[in-house]
């Protein structure tokens, strides 16, 4: 996998990693009611859903950052593509089921990094 698919592969993996801390330890907080457009009565009756949520965004970065560490590029290149296409399935379920948003901020990036590793 190319430098660019990898660079990309990592920010896919940081953005998850942003989701899950907003998620699972700022989602009653000023930022993270922000973030995600919540009165602060609904975040505390959902807090406990959205830790849970944000452990998931948490296995997807942890999945992508071991594809990038893998020592075997063709086992590394599988792991990339796994988890990045499960970005996308998410990315997309969240779009059609919670909001358009999520399209453009989870599933593009990761629609972005798997064609940089096919090119």
């Amino acid at each position: 996998m190319s430098l660019p698919a990898k660079a990309a592969t990592a920010l896919v993996a940081a953005i998850h990693i942003y989701i899950m801390i907003l998620e699972m330890f700022l989602w009653t907080t000023k930022r993270g009611r922000k973030a995600f457009g919540l009165t602060a009565d609904f975040a505390e009756k959902t807090k406990t859903l959205a830790a849970n949520q944000g452990l998931y965004n948490g296995f997807l970065a942890a999945g992508l950052g071991w594809g990038l560490i893998h020592p075997l590029e063709e086992v590394a290149v599988q792991i990339r593509v796994f988890f990045l296409g499960c970005v996308v399935v998410a990315g997309i379920f969240g779009a059609v089921t919670a909001s358009r948003r999520i399209l453009v901020v989870q599933a593009l990036p990761g629609v972005v990094a798997l064609v940089l590793g096919f090119v």
